[in-house]
């Protein structure tokens, strides 16, 4: 590889790291053509952007992003490494346990969610048991609606005067 297509690379690398804030990162090695072609239609299937880099050339990258700190990973940048980006925190980690049912690898080496570092795959169930964005979002508006949930159907239920609901809610207290 001469130096301008590795100039090349870091800037693709660069450029996508720039634009994450979901990156895993995995070892791959051990995993014969089909079972990385399944790999990879899996990742396609779970909209999860798979890439297998030289440690090198991401460290690189890395080091070249702004407003991120990436260092925490550098340790795991050893043997062979694949790079998993998704905008869900848990996609990657759900994927790779369930591949594993199948196979040993990929094993995740470490993963950066919103800069926040997670190394080794002692990991992968932590990350799985992430919510999403918009399940938190779903929680939080199912919290919010239960009071007023409670109220209407007191409401309902008979308890449709001031005094019928103020009875209502003492006896739920």
């Amino acid at each position: 590889m001469t130096k301008q297509e590795k100039t090349q690379v870091i800037e693709e690398i660069q450029t996508l790291l720039n634009e994450v804030n979901v990156l895993y990162i995995a070892d791959t090695d051990g995993l014969n053509a089909q079972q990385t072609s399944d790999l990879r239609r899996a990742c396609f299937k779970g909209e999860i952007s798979m890439k297998v880099v030289k440690n090198t050339l991401l460290k690189k990258a890395m080091d070249n992003v702004e407003d991120k700190d990436f260092s925490e990973l550098y340790n795991t940048l050893k043997g062979n490494t694949t790079i998993l980006i998704s905008e869900k925190a848990n996609a990657p980690a759900k994927l790779i346990q369930t591949f594993r049912k199948k196979t040993a690898k990929p094993v995740l080496k470490s993963a950066w969610i919103d800069s926040a570092t997670y190394i080794g795959d002692e990991q992968l169930d932590n990350l799985a048991n992430l919510k999403s964005k918009e399940e938190l979002v779903g929680e939080i508006i199912g919290l919010l609606q239960s009071p007023i949930k409670n109220v209407i159907s007191s409401l309902k239920s008979g308890a449709n005067t001031i005094a019928g609901l103020v009875k209502t809610l003492s006896e739920r207290e």
